[in-house]
């Protein structure tokens, strides 16, 4: 059954419900859209009209979506109103190919990019777009090998280039170029731009975890030899929180958040305080760093040696885990450090072995939430374990009912590597010379 059977207009003898005039050239598109039996059985007791939302009409007028056809990147959504009026509207979930069919997986896909000529490749494989200002201007605008003929001049140009070849379907995630202005009208209305630019559909403002750093200090970080003084940890409560209250505001003002730079397990819960869109688990560096640390580690443990404990001490300050001034850190201090480090994750077990227990702990608070539309994004991956580690654990028992609450993300290249095997290339060199007569 579908709402079709509703509709007097479409069979006077049977149905039972009529259109609104002003509607029927939306309600077209949702016809065939399929009705349990049982949801037939109240509808046809209960609707006398059928009719659409103002967000319905607006949605379809907007990105000019084909006759028959709803967009992808929507849900049809039902409701009974007063007087017996049957309201569909599109309710935004980018768990939804076009026609309100559900996408293949419930793992959705995602590209970190901002190169429309690479994105262009994967648009029917993914629902999400994330950048920044590095993905941007690096790896893109000021890239002359990927900008070909220097055609795109500005982030305005690129991104509505981005939005007219994803679609409807895409959430597209932006970041604002200097999170730590003091200037909060400053911050919505570059905000609103990009609202205005990609519509209130698809936008998705990132806002990354601040730390310690703020509008006095950031300079450190881009003068002389660019470490910065404080230990990461150190520094004002109120800086420490600004990136959650900057994400409170512009969901205030109506905005989905990405919430960014989340690589322990430890700031998901209090990230969720700020009712994120998306959460993040950043895999690769904090992965390198395990790596790093446990091989001087087994260095010392192997040869009792202090080189190997002040080599880690060097480490430690050249990635920010101590600032400038850690190297006054006595070695057991630093092995104790780094120690407590591994324990916590998890690095000798089942749970943390493949880099990815900061994933199943996120997985577990955000199913323990009240966010229901709240996904985490698996971001930041690199060579050939991260992906096929991130594939086996989605596949765990454990989290079977969270793989919709999942967005895996990554360069188009990186992706792609996992589509094909040796096997691919030994196949088509016997297929082809098949087809071609030869032996």
């Amino acid at each position: 059954m579908s709402l079709k059977t509703l509709v007097k207009s479409y069979n006077e003898k049977n149905s039972v419900a009529s259109l609104i005039e002003k509607d029927k050239k939306y309600i077209d598109r949702i016809l065939d859209a399929p009705l349990a039996t049982d949801e037939y059985n109240f509808l046809k007791d209960a609707v006398k009209y059928v009719g659409v939302t103002k967000n319905f009409r607006e949605v379809i007028d907007y990105f000019k979506v084909p006759a028959k056809e709803t967009p992808a990147g929507f849900k049809v959504q039902y409701s009974v109103e007063e007087e017996g009026l049957l309201s569909v509207d599109l309710v935004r979930d980018i768990s939804y190919d076009k026609n309100g069919i559900k996408r293949p997986t419930k793992v959705l896909f995602s590209a970190d990019s901002a190169n429309p000529y690479e994105v262009d490749s994967v648009k029917n494989i993914i629902a999400n777009l994330t950048c920044n200002p590095g993905i941007i201007y690096d790896l893109f605008i000021n890239n002359p090998k990927a900008n070909i003929d220097h055609k795109f001049n500005t982030r305005d140009e690129v991104m509505q280039e981005l939005g007219n070849i994803l679609g409807p379907g895409c959430d597209i995630s932006v970041e604002l170029n200097n999170p730590f202005s003091d200037n909060i009208n400053e911050l919505l209305e570059e905000a609103e731009r990009f609202r205005e630019m990609l519509s209130k559909y698809r936008v998705v403002i990132k806002v990354p975890h601040t730390g310690p750093v703020n509008a006095e200090n950031v300079h450190e970080l881009l003068e002389g030899d660019k470490k910065f003084k404080r230990a990461y940890d150190a520094g004002l409560t109120k800086d420490k929180f600004r990136g959650h209250n900057l994400a409170l505001l512009l969901h205030e003002h109506g905005f989905r958040i990405n919430f960014t730079l989340m690589f322990e397990p430890y700031q998901t819960a209090l990230a969720l305080q700020a009712r994120p869109y998306f959460i993040n688990a950043f895999i690769r560096h904090r992965g390198g760093a395990s790596r790093s640390i446990k091989k001087y580690l087994d260095q010392f443990a192997s040869s009792n040696d202090n080189k190997a404990l002040e080599e880690l001490r060097t480490f430690f300050i050249e990635k920010d885990f101590l600032p400038p001034s850690g190297i006054s850190m006595t070695l057991p201090e630093v092995k104790k450090m780094a120690d407590r480090i591994l324990k916590y994750r998890n690095w000798d077990n089942h749970e943390g072995s493949d880099e990815l227990d900061s994933v199943r702990h996120s997985l577990r608070v955000l199913r323990n939430s009240n966010l229901e539309d709240t996904r985490l994004i698996i971001c930041s991956m690199e060579g050939e374990d991260n992906y096929p580690a991130i594939d086996k654990l989605l596949a765990e028992p454990e989290f079977n009912d969270m793989a919709h609450r999942v967005v895996i993300t990554s360069e188009p290249e990186y992706l792609a590597k996992f589509t094909t095997t040796p096997q691919v290339i030994s196949y088509q060199r016997r297929f082809m010379n098949a087809a071609k007569g030869q032996k």
